[in-house]
């Protein structure tokens, strides 16, 4: 297969976006793309669209999405649309590599949209991720999910692995500080920390994503299109996607077994041996705080049990030896159906030097990361400089 990639990226603003509509906002991503890498948008061979209907409250956004996207008026272009939760943005990453790795196209775009404001409570709809007879009833969402997994950690690996969570909010609001594209910029402290009420024990309200209005464009291409129009792509050199079952009652929820094997799977097919020495910027899908730290372990970055010790050592900081969502991560944005193509767009833009004032210097090697579902779902990217 051809090599791959990535040689634009665009970005939205964040947030509650009244001030466009749904299709606009698609626009305002892809147009950025194009100008990133000198595109017009009939130059683009083919479109993989991703958004989560339910989350922006209403049916199939890619029927007037379509003309954003270059797709409507006749001209034919192929489009697709991709639905699968949390990962809908990595599923699109992964999708548009293997239409331009398969020969069968030299440019694909990739966007994720979503308008969480226009749906009533996001919540709701992530109760449907569920199994439909054991668990729906109970009212069980995203929150009560992690939630069990901060619980089954505590008990099983750190009594106080709340004081590391705390940190991981910390970190993540701040490093969003220096993103002028994030939803929730804040300073925070310890005792803002403790003093954030309770969702669902021991997740506090500042260990929990916001519901965010956002839209990312990312341009796939072939080696040729990519040698030509670009003088740093970001080139993929490992990639995969793993579903496990949808139900909570017999996984070793502590511990993401399913994402250890993905991980081992997509490190081998881009040749790194130590991911902890070879990753210079991990992009992860860290919705909730405990999920970040759980993360570090999966990926190989930590012992099982252990990842808290990264915090201690201050590893993940943004002037860590091995930063961690130097964007802010999903903590601090969260457009639901596009958070994982921004894990990807903002490994490219760091890979590529270009993160501008959230940039870590001398990055060769970045990994992207989204998880969905009811935390079956995994996808994994790797992005090179070389």
């Amino acid at each position: 297969m051809d090599k791959v990639a990535i040689i634009g990226v665009g970005l939205t603003k964040t947030g509650r976006r009244n001030d466009v509509s749904h299709q606009e906002l698609a626009f305002e991503a892809i147009k950025t793309a194009l100008k990133n890498c000198e595109l017009d948008i009939d130059d683009i061979d083919a479109v993989v669209y991703g958004t989560m209907d339910n989350f922006d409250g209403i049916s199939s956004p890619e029927r007037f999405d379509s003309i954003a996207l270059g797709c409507g008026r006749g001209r034919g272009k192929p489009m697709m649309k991709i639905t699968t939760g949390g990962t809908t943005g990595m599923s699109l990453a992964l999708t548009a590599y293997y239409h331009v790795a398969s020969g069968l196209y030299d440019t694909v775009l990739a966007i994720g949209v979503q308008k969480v404001s226009e749906n009533v409570e996001a919540q709701q709809v992530l109760n449907t991720a569920v199994d439909p007879i054991l668990d729906k009833t109970f009212g069980l969402g995203a929150i009560h999910a992690a939630a069990f997994q901060a619980s089954r950690y505590r008990s099983t690996y750190k009594s106080n692995i709340e004081d590391y969570m705390c940190n991981v909010a910390i970190i993540n609001r701040k490093n969003a500080l220096r993103n002028p594209f994030a939803h929730l910029k804040l300073n925070i402290t310890d005792d803002d920390y403790y003093s954030s009420p309770y969702l669902v024990w021991p997740l506090r309200l500042l260990d929990s994503c916001p519901s965010s209005d956002g839209a990312v464009a990312v341009i796939f291409a072939s080696s040729k299109v990519a040698k030509r129009l670009s003088e740093n792509p970001a080139w993929i050199k490992g990639l995969g996607y793993i579903s496990d079952s949808y139900w909570w009652g017999t996984k070793p929820i502590e511990f993401w077994d399913n994402l250890a094997i993905l991980a081992k799977r997509v490190f081998k097919m881009a040749k790194i041996s130590n991911p902890f020495k070879e990753i210079n910027v991990a992009e992860l899908y860290n919705a909730f705080t405990i999920q970040e730290i759980m993360e570090y372990e999966a990926i190989g970055l930590a012992k099982k049990g252990q990842g808290w010790k990264l915090l201690d050592e201050g590893i993940t900081c943004f002037h860590g030896s091995l930063p961690v969502c130097p964007s802010g991560g999903v903590l601090s944005t969260n457009p639901i159906a596009a958070s994982g193509l921004i894990r990807v767009a903002e490994a490219a833009l760091q890979v590529m030097g270009k993160a501008e004032g959230r940039q870590i210097d001398g990055v060769k090697n970045a990994i992207a990361h989204a998880w969905g579902g009811a935390l079956q779902f995994h996808g994994l990217m790797v992005l090179s400089n070389e």
